[in-house]
């Protein structure tokens, strides 16, 4: 079994005018977001063997804020506001059996909904809001064999829901 926790990057701050868009950090309830569901991934037991992250500022803050320590990553520009394809084309050359893949929408809103069987009864999954984070399930062997619609999707959270 082969297991993707799929991320979009937490709420990004739009208040500097003169950073660009790769340049945006997240703003405070942002900071709160990640900080909040990487409690809430460590509190189910979800600690990836190696990150897949876009390198734009506001998703490695994300990952910062996420505090899983040294947990092997690759940062990679191809991410950054990544269509679904590049993202699979990225899982599909991975070993590992726990991925996190933290992106951008409509990339990961896309890519979710393209790999689950069946789309959790969640609200929030077809949009993919700041934060949400699905976990996602396939019973492979191998990446390379990863197809659309043939992952279960056992949990999906967004960062408003927990800090109500």
């Amino acid at each position: 079994m082969k297991r993707l926790i799929l991320i979009r990057h937490a709420k990004s701050d739009w208040s500097d005018l003169d950073a660009t868009d790769h340049e945006r950090t997240l703003n405070e309830r942002g900071r709160q977001s990640a900080t909040v569901m990487g409690e809430w991934m460590r509190t189910h037991d979800l600690l990836p063997d190696h990150v897949l992250c876009s390198d734009a500022a506001r998703t490695q803050e994300t990952l910062a804020r996420l505090r899983f320590g040294d947990v092997p990553t690759t940062y990679t520009h191809s991410l950054y506001l990544a269509e679904p394809d590049v993202m699979l084309r990225l899982l599909r050359k991975r070993t590992e059996d726990c991925v996190m893949l933290i992106g951008h929408n409509p990339g990961s809103a896309m890519l979710a909904e393209m790999l689950v069987a069946k789309a959790p009864p969640h609200p929030d999954f077809d949009r993919f809001p700041t934060g949400a984070t699905a976990v996602l399930d396939f019973e492979i062997d191998s990446w390379r064999d990863l197809t659309t619609g043939r992952g279960a999707c056992p949990l999906f959270e967004v960062p408003r829901a927990l800090m109500q």
